[in-house]
């Protein structure tokens, strides 16, 4: 197969071009390098650099590629980015969606699988683990501009009978994951405990997340862009989690005993809660998983593990 991976210079999208790479796949990366590097990438895959708002450049590329498969994974990730500048995350979440459906059509593409997120489109009212049906209520501008990349997806898929789907993420974590930036708090806490500082809470830490291993991203990914391309599931939306909700101060309990520090060395330290951020998400990956065919989750155990490993690595 031919893949197309928008972002795939980042920690999920080299992830899922190393998964491509692995099976054989011709792989075509386009990436602007803003939170990406270069690298993350294997040198079998080619990049390009190009920023995906550019339609006509981003179409050309395509068209010339003649890709079996996209993969839009680009975006403006950062909820605090958001609040501070909806604009700009308008702009790079909706255009570029917008940019990237319309260069797939151009090029005839028979899969196109784009990426979104569970936590921030279903918002704090929702019941846990929370499934496809519950209706979106967004918290921040980063899940509205999420909902809007998911509904001009569904209205390719309507009115030009687009191979597209939507896979909603939990909390992604794993190796490659830098601190920097807008990186999760896994990463930012493994590298706390790496320096032996104790990390940094925002709000009680009775905040809960569905933690999930970027490897099991890769694995949905690579099911979702198979299936379209034998003509199934165009116009579907599928949470890709765990179904496990785990607190921000367990999740540092547990970074901190892999790390082999006691309890009041990784003690955390309290701040004032964020803007925008909701209070619970847990996904329901149930239909995902018996409708893509994929395995069981990775353990939050086993996954901390892999990626502490990586971190004292670096």
């Amino acid at each position: 197969m031919r893949a197309l991976v928008t972002g795939g210079a980042g920690f999920i999208g080299s992830t899922l071009v190393d998964s491509l790479l692995a099976r054989g796949d011709d792989v075509l990366v386009v990436d602007d390098l803003s939170t990406g590097k270069r690298e993350n990438l294997d040198p079998a895959a080619e990049l390009v650099v190009q920023d995906i708002r550019d339609g006509e450049a981003l179409t050309k590329i395509v068209t010339d590629f003649r890709p079996d498969a996209v993969f839009h994974l680009a975006a403006q990730i950062d909820v605090r980015t958001s609040m501070a500048d909806p604009v700009h995350d308008a702009s790079v979440n909706v255009l570029g969606t917008l940019s990237v459906l319309q260069a797939a059509r151009a090029a005839d593409v028979r899969a196109v699988v784009v990426c979104s997120t569970g936590g921030a489109i279903y918002g704090d009212d929702a019941p846990l683990p929370t499934t496809e049906a519950q209706p979106a209520a967004p918290e921040s501008p980063y899940g509205l501009s999420k909902l809007a990349s998911e509904q001009y997806t569904r209205f390719f898929v309507r009115a030009h009978g687009l191979p597209a789907l939507v896979l909603r993420f939990a909390n992604v974590y794993g190796p490659r994951q830098h601190p920097a930036g807008g990186a999760g708090v896994v990463s930012l806490f493994c590298d706390r405990a790496r320096a032996g500082i104790r990390p940094t809470v925002f709000g009680d830490g009775g905040q809960t997340r569905d933690f999930l291993y970027v490897g099991d991203v890769a694995r949905a990914a690579l099911a979702a862009a198979d299936r379209l391309a034998a003509g199934d599931l165009a116009g579907e939306t599928f949470n890709v989690g765990t179904g496990t909700e785990s607190s921000i101060v367990e999740l540092a309990a547990e970074i901190g005993r892999i790390a082999g520090l006691t309890p009041e060395e990784f003690a955390p330290v309290f701040e004032a809660a964020r803007a925008g951020e909701i209070r619970r998400s847990c996904l329901d990956p149930s239909y995902g998983i018996a409708s893509l065919g994929l395995p069981a989750p990775t353990t939050l155990a086993d996954g901390l593990a892999e990626t502490w490993a990586w971190h004292t690595s670096r």
